[in-house]
């Protein structure tokens, strides 16, 4: 989930959704606007077909295509900043629940909701988390060391089992959430939350299989 643009479009989002042009500079606000509807427009695009093109995506923000070239060189380019801007926002869906201070099972279902509220927004964006760019490589990393505290602060407080393996059970959640993200149509994060942490945590076997 990285993200670079080229020449003049090289642009940054940060957190709260500030985008910063070259050097950190800030945008004025009437800019900042215009990147945040190319953006939108794109994973809205990109998210019906991958394969759209520069001017789709202008059409789709209101905006000539002179103007989407002018701050992203290239497809490449704005398919990167695509990535990094939900790569932000995922980091700060995850540390909105508290995962290192909230109870642990509380923080895992407010995590769960949390990242698959933005996985509905923005889904195509973070499924580009294989991008070059080393900001997003390092977002996700860091998700990636958040998530395992926590499992471990779930494991020391009873929630998990004391014998489990912390990174095998974050692959398994993650792969619970991917395949959660794909039911938001019919069910919101919430009911999904809970779907994949009662999953997690119970499995689909009986209490006592042994006694069968």
């Amino acid at each position: 989930m990285e993200a670079q643009t080229q020449g003049q479009g090289r642009t940054q989002s940060g957190p709260q959704g500030k985008s910063a042009a070259v050097g950190g500079r800030p945008l004025r606000a009437d800019a900042e606007r215009t990147v945040a509807a190319i953006l939108e427009a794109a994973e809205r695009t990109l998210g019906q077909d991958p394969a759209a093109t520069m001017e789709q995506i202008a059409e789709a923000a209101g905006v000539a295509r002179t103007t989407v070239h002018r701050r992203f060189a290239t497809r490449e380019a704005l398919v990167d900043a695509l990535a990094l801007w939900a790569a932000r926002r995922f980091a700060t869906a995850v540390e909105a629940a508290r995962p290192d201070t909230a109870p642990p099972l509380v923080a895992l279902y407010q995590t769960t909701a949390n990242v698959l509220a933005v996985k509905a927004s923005w889904g195509f964006a973070m499924s580009q988390a294989g991008s070059a760019n080393l900001e997003v490589a390092h977002i996700h990393a860091e998700v990636r060391d958040t998530c395992e505290r926590l499992f471990r602060r779930a494991r020391e407080a009873g929630v998990l089992r004391p014998d489990v393996d912390i990174a095998w059970t974050r692959r398994v959640y993650y792969a619970l959430i991917h395949e959660a993200a794909q039911q938001q149509d019919a069910q919101g994060p919430d009911v999904l939350a809970t779907l994949v942490v009662d999953t997690l945590l119970r499995g689909a076997g009986s209490p006592h299989p042994d006694r069968l």
